[in-house]
């Protein structure tokens, strides 16, 4: 790991002109301050990278509800100090969706809220089973910070409450019954609280007493289970009792691609993970550090490469247990080679090629003894459906909204399948040795800020923080792209020159906000997004 010294503690000043923080014993970084310190105790009483994710990660559904919750799903990649390890925790369609449904109701895609886009949640099954597999303190101890915050209250971070007012806009024009749980729940009186304002969520800490309590068991064999189909049925739901108990989180095996000498690892469909892999592949074809970083032709090729990759991930990512995914092809660097020849000076139209056959939270953590994680975790838009289950916290998600209804689509939405997913955990390696965790939250943002992370880490051999406040772009569809406010001029100029449609986005938040933890021999080297209000901790 020598050779990445400079790699990794080059500084490169960005708006933030953050630097990133180190420390020996072990690291945290998510979005939330007090989620972080949530994990970063764990590690100070003897708990492990594991333990330290699994309470950043519950502490996240009471700190920052306007992205995840109880009832949301889950991914992980976790470094055990030799081995890397993938956990799927994403929830299932319930066994009474169909796409006749949709149609008998005149419907041409899955709606954004109420009944019909919620999946089974998986987040209390992923905290289960990454305790079970890898954790080293009681499983009841990690829930400690969350209960508190929950029953005490907290003060709401200035970006979690301009989220938040926008989010109560929103579902406050829900007004079906199935709706008014979530006002009672998150809103005061109607009103989302302001910046610095207290919130407390007794109803949640209850909930994650009983998770914590019975290892899950109430959430989708007990109490809580009877609860959630109890109000699916009296509001026109669909999810039952018996999908919560047919659910279960599988621990997959990691796909990667080797990008200049480095492992790039991710989860394998159904997430869409595959597609940065896809792209960093095309990538590696060209010569990129060749071009300044804040050059056009940089910007042209990365933004190309992903328009490519992207399109054959919504022509083929889908669930490999009830559809054929070629994962194989799409990784294969022939392949990759054949889909970059289609780049060149202006911008593309992009289509699907023929692969051979063959609202979210992330967080990382590190500990002293060489274990890492990369989690995410998310109820997809905002809070989710809209849907709160009574006296429970349990926003659900609305993660079936990916779903397409188009008719032998492999992603059509089917019982018990699931849905093509936007949240990815990311992992970097080297000659078989962990560099370490990273992840950008933000829907289909999510594998473009991963491409953008590896290129900013191994081609301009930027820092963790200078790499997370760099200027970012985003595809949006054909030759739209957006650009944040603080790109340089020339860039988009030289960009629209070359056929993109460039809008210039205001809004930070459409960029994602990432986490990264690296490892340069002994010394962990973290860093938290600048557009959120995250923290990186270390000791």
């Amino acid at each position: 790991m020598g050779q990445n010294r400079t790699m990794i503690l080059n500084h490169q000043p960005y708006p933030s002109n953050r630097s990133p923080i180190l420390g020996a014993r072990g690291a945290v970084a998510t979005s939330q301050p007090l989620a972080a310190q949530a994990g970063l105790e764990m590690l100070k009483n003897g708990g492990n990278a594991v333990d330290a994710a699994i309470a950043t990660a519950v502490a996240l559904t009471v700190l920052e509800p306007t992205s995840n919750g109880i009832g949301g799903d889950a991914f992980a990649l976790v470094w055990d100090g030799d081995k890397l390890h993938g956990l799927n925790a994403s929830g299932r369609a319930p066994a009474s969706i169909s796409p006749a449904l949709f149609s008998t109701r005149g419907l041409s895609e899955v709606p954004r809220f109420g009944w019909l886009p919620v999946t089974v949640p998986g987040a209390p099954s992923a905290w289960r089973d990454l305790h079970a597999k890898f954790g080293k303190l009681e499983f009841e101890q990690l829930f400690q910070p969350a209960i508190y915050y929950a029953k005490s209250g907290y003060p709401v971070s200035p970006t979690l409450a301009q989220n938040w007012g926008r989010a109560a806009q929103v579902y406050s024009s829900l007004q079906a019954p199935e709706f008014l749980p979530w006002m009672q729940t998150f809103t005061r009186n109607g009103l989302a609280p302001k910046a610095g304002e207290m919130f407390s969520l007794p109803d949640h800490a209850k909930t994650l007493e009983l998770i914590a309590k019975t290892r899950a068991q109430a959430f989708y064999d007990g109490e809580l289970a009877h609860k959630i189909e109890d109000f699916a049925s009296k509001t026109g739901g669909f999810l039952s009792r018996a999908d919560l108990q047919a659910h279960s989180a599988n621990w997959v095996d990691p796909i990667s691609t080797n990008y200049r000498g480095y492992d790039v690892w991710e989860i394998p469909p159904n997430t869409q993970g595959i597609a940065a892999l896809a792209a960093l592949n095309i990538l590696e074809g060209f010569e990129l550090s060749r071009h300044a970083r804040e050059s056009v032709d940089s910007y042209h090729l990365q933004i190309e490469a992903m328009k490519l990759a992207f399109m054959d991930a919504r022509a083929y990512v889908a669930d490999p247990e009830k559809s054929e995914v070629p994962m194989a092809g799409m990784l294969d660097k022939t392949y990759a080679a054949q889909r970059r020849k289609l780049i060149l000076e202006n911008a593309l139209e992009p289509g699907a090629g023929t692969p051979p056959r063959g609202g979210t939270v992330y967080l990382c953590t590190a500990d002293k003894d060489g274990m890492m994680v990369s989690y995410i975790q998310s109820n997809y838009a905002g809070f989710g459906s809209g849907i709160v289950i009574p006296g429970t916290g349990i926003a659900l998600q609305n993660r079936g909204a990916n779903f397409t209804l188009e008719a032998h689509h492999p992603n059509q939405i089917a019982p018990g399948k699931r849905p093509y997913h936007t949240i990815i955990p990311g992992f970097l390696s080297k000659d078989q040795k962990a560099i370490g965790p990273f992840g950008v939250m933000g829907g289909f943002m999510q594998p473009q800020g991963h491409v953008q992370m590896v290129v900013n880490t191994i081609d301009y051999r930027l820092n963790p923080q200078a790499s997370l406040d760099a200027p970012r772009w985003q595809w949006l569809e054909g030759k739209q792209i957006e650009l944040e406010l603080h790109t340089p001029t020339h860039i988009a100029e030289g960009l629209r020159e070359r056929g993109h449609q460039i809008t210039m986005q205001l809004e930070k938040g459409s960029f994602g906000r990432g986490q990264i933890i690296w490892r340069l021999n002994n010394v962990l080297v973290a860093a938290s997004d600048s557009r959120t209000d995250g923290q990186a901790l270390a000791f």
